[in-house]
């Protein structure tokens, strides 16, 4: 059975949900297994770091306790998101964790996945990593990846500049593992059409943004809600690296979103100074293109029940 095949038979739905900084927490990830997708979170956002084992304990117990009072429900893995950079002092640290609960998906960012990759293979767990080209996949597929997240336009958070079309497509011509696509995709047929179009898993985190069970500010789910496409700002102000934020936070923060000054890679930092940063830029919220097809903050189980609908009507209507 492929790794692919494996993970489909126990979800409900092709999709992953994307972790999301200080927004994923221990409920959403499980609100997010226990509909059937894929549910996930960075590990940084266990803070301070003594809280990872909490974390993950709690996530393993719970998710457990389900499988085995319902042994014929579809209940989804987990992932833990690691950034993969040489700022972030807690990485070694958080590996070592993550193998002591033996957590099934590693998610890697950043840089080339290497040290991710050396400590799953010991316990059996499998490392999916963020790219945003060709030359980002190869290295990846060099370094021992068992799948590939495709970041393309219009993803929140850092995201790509590339067409789904274009990126999905070039690396389906030298890559047959997992891929999993990223970037605007909010509905039910938009997840098919990731499918269609070469992708095995769609990768999605504005939806769950505006979810009962995100750790976000109820001004945050709300400007989501409201928000369109022409809504989200792409900038490397605020990290270092591009991303999609919401035009309304940066107005809030009396920024002009349209005269935002440049920033560098060496700005990046995920250690114990990003502590100042990220009180610095709260309340810069981040979310994808998608957000124009989000009306409502919802619990995670009827967003998942939404998508499934959307789905199976999206292949009965190509069917018919």
């Amino acid at each position: 059975m492929s790794l692919v095949e494996e993970l489909t038979a126990q979800m409900r739905l092709p999709v992953i949900g994307a972790p999301l900084f200080i927004l994923s927490n221990p409920d959403l990830v499980i609100a997010q297994c226990m509909s059937g997708v894929i549910g996930s979170f960075p590990a940084l956002n266990a803070r301070p770091a003594s809280e990872l084992p909490v974390w993950l304990e709690q996530i393993t117990d719970t998710l457990a306790a389900e499988r085995e009072a319902n042994p014929q429900a579809k209940i989804a893995p987990f992932a833990v998101n690691q950034i993969v950079h040489g700022s972030n002092d807690r990485l070694d640290q958080d590996l070592k964790v993550c193998a002591d609960y033996r957590v099934p998906i590693m998610i890697t960012s950043l840089r080339p996945p290497h040290p991710a990759i050396e400590v799953a293979r010991d316990y059996g767990g499998k490392v999916f990593h963020d790219v945003i080209s060709v030359r980002h996949a190869e290295k990846a597929i060099e370094a021992g990846v068992d799948g590939l997240i495709v970041v393309c336009a219009g993803a929140g958070g850092h995201a790509g500049t590339l067409s789904p079309f274009a990126l999905v497509s070039e690396i389906r011509r030298f890559w047959d593992g997992p891929l999993i696509l990223s970037g605007a995709i909010t509905r039910g047929e938009h997840v098919l059409a990731a499918q269609a179009m070469g992708a095995d898993f769609a990768y999605m985190g504005s939806r769950f943004i505006a979810s009962n069970e995100a750790n976000a500010a109820p001004a945050y789910k709300e400007m989501v809600t409201s928000s369109s496409a022409k809504d989200v700002v792409y900038t490397n102000l605020f990290t270092g690296v591009h991303g999609n934020y919401l035009r309304g936070s940066i107005e809030n923060v009396g920024m002009d979103p349209d005269a935002l000054p440049e920033s560098g890679k060496d700005a990046m930092t995920f250690g114990t100074d990003r502590e100042e940063k990220k009180k610095a830029w709260k309340d810069i919220w981040g979310a994808g293109q998608g957000v124009g097809n989000i009306d409502d903050v919802r619990p995670t189980r009827d967003i998942v029940n939404q998508l499934a609908s959307e789905y199976d009507a999206a292949k009965a209507r190509l069917a018919g």
